[in-house]
């Protein structure tokens, strides 16, 4: 049982098929939300959503391109019309690409920028527009990183969009405070995910370090103690926030990291 109750509350979470957007989907169940799976990968949504239902909760596999407006509106509308609002928000979703800053092409700059920062944005403006309307309110979380406070090498792209998450929430903080919404983010150190099990090859070959190099002197050397954020952690914290009641905590990111960032 959930020590957080969000019983009659409907959540969306984006990259929810797997990684870290699952494993929100699946606390945020728990607790007794309905759930709308919003991936672009439709079949593994559906997947996840089945799951969760065998296990007594609802959920909605939903397909979603968080780059493109009618796919987002779309999806939050169909949600909203299965379960009947859309009161929590995660836009989780999210790539990455590693380059030195003068390999990136502005191709792949743009597509690192249009699913973390326009695909932020669209879900925000498509969940938002429900939230005012049903007088209800709400609650959006963003998934940031540890890179929304600080930069690494050959990460440029993601590292500007992880910062502009933080001036996205806090303007939705800021606009939404009078009707109820409120804005978070949620800054994971590095999670073994699928995204970051594919920039661990990357970084070695760029880095000319090995694999095991790259874990211990890399990604978790500023850890207090060695060891990589757990997805459970971070859904925990999400959790967390969308049962929050109040704006005490509005505005605010939130660095999950096992000490790498320290606010």
């Amino acid at each position: 049982m959930s020590r957080y109750n969000l019983e009659g509350k409907v959540a969306l979470v984006t990259g929810a098929a797997s990684g870290i957007g699952e494993g929100c989907a699946r606390w945020l169940a728990q607790a007794g939300a309905a759930v709308g799976i919003a991936d672009l990968n439709l079949a593994g949504a559906q997947q996840v959503a089945a799951s969760i239902a065998a296990e007594g909760g609802r959920a909605l596999g939903v397909a979603m391109d968080v780059a493109n407006e009618d796919a987002v509106n779309a999806g939050i509308q169909h949600t909203v019309d299965v379960f009947g609002s859309i009161d929590i928000l995660v836009s989780n979703a999210g790539i990455q690409i590693v380059h030195p800053i003068e390999e990136f092409t502005f191709n792949e700059w743009r597509r690192v920028q249009s699913i973390h920062l326009d695909g932020a944005f669209l879900t925000t403006q498509a969940a938002i527009r429900h939230m005012y309307s049903s007088g209800r309110g709400g609650a959006i979380i963003y998934t940031g990183s540890v890179h929304s406070h600080l930069a690494s090498k050959l990460k440029s792209a993601y590292v500007a969009a992880k910062h502009g998450l933080l001036g996205l929430a806090r303007t939705v903080a800021k606009e939404g405070a009078q009707r109820g919404v409120r804005a978070y983010v949620v800054c994971p150190g590095f999670v073994r995910t699928p995204l970051v099990d594919k920039q661990i090859p990357e970084q070695a070959k760029t880095l000319g370090l090995s694999e095991e190099e790259v874990i211990r002197q890399v990604m978790l050397k500023d850890t207090v103690d060695g060891q990589f954020t757990t997805i459970d952690e971070v859904a925990e914290v999400v959790t967390f926030l969308a049962s929050f009641p109040g704006n005490a905590l509005t505005g605010q990111s939130f660095v999950v990291s096992h000490g790498w960032f320290m606010q």
